[in-house]
């Protein structure tokens, strides 16, 4: 199979970073952009703390600034004030080729539309974070995740050749196959039917308990954002509600 693992700039992480008490600290964050009619304000003055192994549904209606907020947490874009840091890594004070590294090493993404690569099979799929991050080992792991999630007879089949529901057990399998210190999900059961979501959402709660990963889940869902420990209600902009419940 040919390798197409990709050069990814020496940014070290530091050391320290694994003694954090908390998976995510975000304070002061604000996003704005420039249009010709004025500025934009998308977040404002946001500030909380995820606990390691805690896990947080993110809550509001559309255009509240849910998925900016997912984007900023995850280094995947940059404030304009405050700072976030992930696993105790100031992502501030790191480039876009530190910030990507950061990701590799501590994070998941589970995506609404799946985010496959059309090219690339089940298991190639799965085996890539492995390759980019530079592993020695990676087919053995991807394919018993893939038959962790149930898809160990789909090993060599494109994502066109999957439903919806088996697509998005693939992108859990490569979610989790980095073993992540944290895990963003963005709307995972959105293009789901309810049976199928359901299904989706037992094997995501199964998968994060056994490996102890810090869950931020993005939803419109009440029903699913009350299956977390904590919600963050966001309205225009701002974090309006930080709310703690019983498991």
């Amino acid at each position: 199979m040919a390798n197409r693992s990709a050069a990814v700039a020496e940014t070290p992480i530091r050391p320290d970073s694994a003694t954090s008490t908390f998976a995510l600290e975000v304070s002061g964050l604000g996003k704005r952009v420039p249009l010709p009619s004025g500025e934009l304000t998308i977040l404002d003055g946001v500030d909380f703390t995820i606990a390691q192994g805690d896990t947080v549904a993110i809550v509001g209606a559309s255009g509240s600034g849910k998925s900016t907020l997912l984007s900023l947490m995850a280094g995947l874009d940059t404030p304009s004030s405050g700072e976030v840091v992930l696993d105790g890594e100031v992502l501030s004070a790191l480039d876009e080729d530190g910030r990507a590294r950061v990701r590799g090493a501590k994070v998941g993404f589970v995506f609404q539309n799946f985010q496959l690569l059309p090219s690339l099979t089940a298991w190639e799929n799965v085996m890539l974070p492995l390759e980019l991050r530079g592993d020695r080992e990676v087919e053995s792991p991807a394919r018993a995740i893939l038959q962790q999630v149930g898809l160990g007879e789909r090993l060599g089949h494109y994502p066109r050749q999957l439903s919806g529901g088996e697509q998005q057990r693939v992108a859990l399998a490569r979610a989790f196959v980095t073993r992540p210190s944290l895990l963003f999900a963005d709307e995972p059961t959105g293009n789901l039917d309810s049976r199928t979501g359901q299904a989706i959402i037992e094997l995501l709660f199964a998968l994060n308990a056994q490996a102890g990963t810090t869950l931020v889940l993005v939803t419109h869902d009440e029903q699913l954002a009350r299956r977390c420990g904590q919600r963050l209600r966001l309205d225009g902009g701002r974090l309006v509600a930080h709310e703690s419940q019983a498991a």
